[in-house]
């Protein structure tokens, strides 16, 4: 049995004497002995728990002060003292083993430091060289392999660690000299060799995987918010998608073929592909200067040191394949062959949410938009976006009537999301639907709009479409382009807002909801196409489809926002035609017969609704009283909001504490929601009415409500004497009266604002005088 506290006495003794004799037999005994005490920590079976009895002791001072001593005159050791480096490092990395205390031992003796400057000294000998392995012999991989063991082995798990190698940036580090010891398919260019080759490969696998695991495990720190890479990492990410880009080389091509290495050689490149595109989509997402560093390297290459970055990531996202040794039976079978080729379509669909991330970013804008080139206009990146689209249709009439395998949804999906992120400015929406691009015709096929479309590619579709409506404003080019490919009668024939819909789809139907609210803000022909069902369709109007979403979803943000789709269809219906322009007998046919089918109890009850439940949104009170008062001014119309307002609605309210969701899929534009306290102040109505007097009322009220509000509160009630009966309205007086004239009384002296809410006040009274 091995006497593990004499050898660390012993090594302890040799420190002593290397400090005052450094000669070749004392390195010699440093060598044996941390061989010896190495082995033996390499398990923690036994009676004896050695690794708590060492961490006891100074060993942790002695491997430090050895491995300073042999690197004193140089960074890299070399003779003997290079030998005893690799067993005091093997010393540390088995210390420390599933042992928490002992790792803090280390990082306070200083020896994390001392092997992290070792692999710092090795990233500055080889070649800056990616495409070429670096240079190295099989001893130097050896001890590179092992400086790794040992700092991966001190930070599994362990913050305190992690965190100080964070501090010392070790993670791009190890993946600089990791891409240069193990450059992705290099093996494929080994046309000779020997047993030695197979060694030095083998050896260059596993500092590969350990280093992406090292790297994986400095990620995973407790502060969420620690980024431990810079722009800088990402010429190192890239280069390994390239190898997987046709066209590839022979597949009998290495020495490695006839060997079993040849297998571990493949995976290895895969993982290095799965770790990288994991890690690009995971940079994208939290950190801000990664986005824009590779939106601007695809204009300005010496951004990336000269590597194309972003250019790489579109290639490999289109063009990107599986090299041909995996249709090598030694290295997969038909198994294994289909599992790696699903998790490839993975890393491909990683970089896909990278590009659509680098989209996202607002200061991007400016830069992915180039204006230089009049027969592309938005510039390469967006002519790219479009193409894929283009190519997706194309493949798609290739196909027929074939089933659909093969095709690339993953680029229509990037394409549609990634050109919604860069139509937010109406110029460029407009520039989209316009020659020569004329998206809109593409928008309204139904293989991005229909009841059979994957929902990812309809979500990608819809949120394309609703940014260029959001972004439509007064532009005819996008409303006459939408309205001519007949994009609401494809929404509505889609089944979006199917009750078949509602379990998977909440977020593509509110942005369905979106595109018609905006759409039927603007323009009456697109309200017309909503509201009237297509001729001889069995399939009900879209407006009637959202109706029932609304009364039937339990999302806060589908019944506010399909609420207010109804709301702009009633602004768009009794708005008045320009003077200059006389409406023709179609249109004047369609206006009449839409406003019919909007004058409906299901109507006046889900403006109501959207009243009664609006009460920290003053933007959405204001919308409901005004489509109310609208409506009622129909002479049909008064009945129905007057028996809305009167309708129980508290049971079908959010409790008072919960919120409209304000997430990026809904566009929401109510200003001031309330803080946590004043939520319990929040009045909970009993009906409609009930809001109608808080809003005139105005007291204890967290929202505000703007003085407009309450006026256009007081028009409502004067509207409605005037299309409803004497017995009717009899209740609405008796339950209002008191309150508007307590009103009166406080604003006697008012002036301004407030002296004209105390004329809508008294106009109400005297009506009902």
């Amino acid at each position: 049995m091995t006497d593990i506290p004499a050898l660390e006495q012993h090594l302890h003794d040799l420190c002593s004497q290397v400090a005052e004799h450094d000669n070749e037999m004392l390195w010699g005994q440093i060598e044996s002995t941390s061989q010896a005490l190495g082995n033996a920590l390499r398990t923690k079976d036994g009676p004896v728990d050695n690794h708590a009895l060492l961490g006891q002791t100074p060993l942790p001072q002695s491997v430090k002060l050895l491995l300073t001593t042999a690197l004193h005159d140089t960074p890299l050791p070399s003779g003997l003292k290079a030998t005893a480096v690799l067993e005091l490092i093997r010393i540390a990395a088995n210390f420390c083993i599933d042992n928490n205390e002992n790792r803090s031992h280390l990082l306070e003796a200083g020896v994390i430091q001392v092997v992290l400057s070792l692999l710092e000294a090795y990233n500055d000998k080889v070649s800056l060289d990616g495409s070429q392995p670096a240079q190295l012999s099989t001893f130097e991989l050896k001890l590179i392999r092992t400086a790794l063991g040992a700092l991966l082995n001190a930070s599994l798990g362990y913050d305190e660690v992690k965190n100080r190698l964070n501090s010392l940036e070790a993670g791009q580090t190890v993946l600089r000299l990791v891409t240069r010891v193990y450059p992705v398919s290099a093996w494929t260019k080994v046309s000779e060799g020997g047993p030695e080759d197979i060694e030095e490969w083998d050896l260059r696998c596993t500092i590969s995987s350990w280093g992406w695991r090292f790297v994986s495990e400095l990620r995973s720190v407790k502060d969420e918010a620690a980024q431990i890479f810079n722009v800088d990492i990402l010429p190192l990410l890239t280069p390994p998608l390239t190898t997987f880009l046709p066209p590839f080389e022979p597949a009998d091509a290495s020495f490695f073929s006839g060997t079993s290495t040849l297998a571990s050689l493949v995976e290895s490149d895969f993982d290095v592909l799965e770790d990288a595109c994991t890690l690009i989509e995971s940079l994208t997402l939290d950190v801000e200067d990664i986005r824009l560093a590779l939106a601007r390297g695809l204009f300005f290459p010496a951004e990336h040191s000269g590597v194309p970055c972003l250019s790489t990531i579109l290639n490999f996202v289109e063009l990107g394949d599986y090299p041909p040794t995996w249709r090598n039976s030694r290295v997969f079978d038909n198994t294994e062959r289909a599992r790696k080729e699903k998790e490839f379509g993975i890393c491909k669909a990683a970089l896909v949410k990278a590009i659509v991330e680098v989209t996202g970013e607002e200061k991007n804008d400016d830069i992915l938009w180039d204006d230089a080139e009049d027969t592309k206009p938005g510039g390469p990146f967006v002519y790219r976006m479009v193409n894929w689209i283009k190519l997706y249709l194309e493949q798609a009439a290739t196909l027929g009537d074939k089933p659909a395998h093969g095709l690339r949804d993953d680029l229509a999906i990037a394409a549609w999301l990634s050109l919604g992120n860069l139509s937010r400015r109406q110029s460029h929406a407009t520039a989209l639907l316009s020659p020569p691009y004329s998206l809109a015709p593409l928008l309204a096929s139904p293989l991005f709009i229909s009841p059979s479309t994957d929902l990812k590619l309809k979500h990608a579709t819809l949120g394309f479409l609703k940014n260029v409506t959001q972004s439509a404003g007064l532009s005819q080019v996008i409303h006459q382009s939408l309205g001519d490919s007949g994009i609401i009668s494809c929404l509505t024939e889609s089944g979006i807002w199917d009750e078949r819909a509602d379990v998977m789809a909440d977020v593509v139907q509110l942005n369905a909801i979106g595109i018609v609210k905006h759409l039927c803000n603007a323009d009456v022909e697109h309200t017309f196409s909503l509201v009237i069902p297509a001729f001889n369709s069995s399939t009900p109007s879209g407006l009637e489809q959202i109706v029932a979403l609304v009364k039937r979803t339990d999302s806060i943000p589908i019944k506010s926002e399909g609420s207010r789709v109804l709301v702009n269809v009633i602004r768009s219906l009794w708005a008045v035609e320009p003077p200059n322009q006389a409406p023709s007998q179609e249109r004047q046919r369609n206006r009449e017969t839409a406003t019919r089918l909007v004058l409906t109890q299901e109507s006046a009850d889900a403006l109501a609704m959207l009243l009664a439940g609006s009460g920290r949104y003053p933007v959405l009170i204001n919308e409901s009283i005004l489509a109310l008062t609208l409506l009622s001014m129909h002479y049909d119309g008064g009945q129905l909001v007057l028996k809305a307002l009167n309708k129980p609605t508290a049971s079908a309210l959010p409790a008072p504490s919960s919120e409209p969701s304000a997430s990026p899929t809904s566009d929401v534009s109510s200003p001031v929601v309330t803080s946590p306290i004043a939520r319990s102040k929040l009045h909970v109505p009993r009906h409609a009415l009930d809001m109608l007097i808080f809003v005139l009322r105005n007291v204890d009220n967290p929202a505000n409500y703007p003085q407009e509000v309450r006026i256009n509160a007081c028009s409502l009630l004067l509207q409605l004497t005037k299309h409803t009966s004497e017995d009717d309205i009899a209740k609405v007086k008796d339950t209002v009266r008191s309150t508007l004239e307590k009103l009166v009384i406080r604003l006697q002296s008012a002036t301004g604002k407030d002296e004209m809410l105390r004329n809508s006040i008294q106009k109400v009274l005297s009506a009902w005088a």
